[in-house]
């Protein structure tokens, strides 16, 4: 669990409400960060990777030392856990759906996969990879 690398606890709501479990990102950046089409490589320097286009030419550029340094940034091993998933995200084959599956307490998952797109095929992982485990 990412709990154990937050060290700025919140007054309330627990770790994931914690400063250092967010950037303040601009909403297409946000977007593709989200999507696992940009991250942040804290093994290279904090270097900037695209795995998707990059509008902005920001790809190969490095964090600046200032939020390097600040002690709310969020920790390594948080940028490198999705750094790591962006880029098993983009190593998939063309045409794999990909399904979040890490939901918050209390959200009704069932109801966000019928709703969602392939409804089916997402019930379907979900059940085999929490029963096949």
């Amino acid at each position: 669990s990412y709990n154990r690398w937050v060290t700025t606890q919140p007054e309330s709501g627990g770790s994931i409400n914690s400063v250092q479990n967010g950037i303040l990102l601009g909403s297409a950046i946000h977007q593709l960060f989200d999507a696992y089409d940009l991250s942040i490589n804290p093994d290279d320097n904090y270097n900037i990777v695209f795995f998707t286009l990059d509008g902005d030419n920001l790809a190969g550029k490095y964090l600046n030392q200032q939020f390097r340094d600040d002690p709310l940034r969020p920790a390594d091993q948080l940028l490198r856990w999705h750094f790591r998933q962006a880029v098993l995200a983009n190593m998939r084959g063309a045409g794999e759906p990909g399904f979040e599956h890490d939901f918050p307490p209390g959200s009704d998952i069932v109801s966000e996969i019928l709703d969602g797109p392939k409804p089916v095929e997402r019930m379907e992982f979900e059940l085999f990879s929490r029963l096949a485990a």
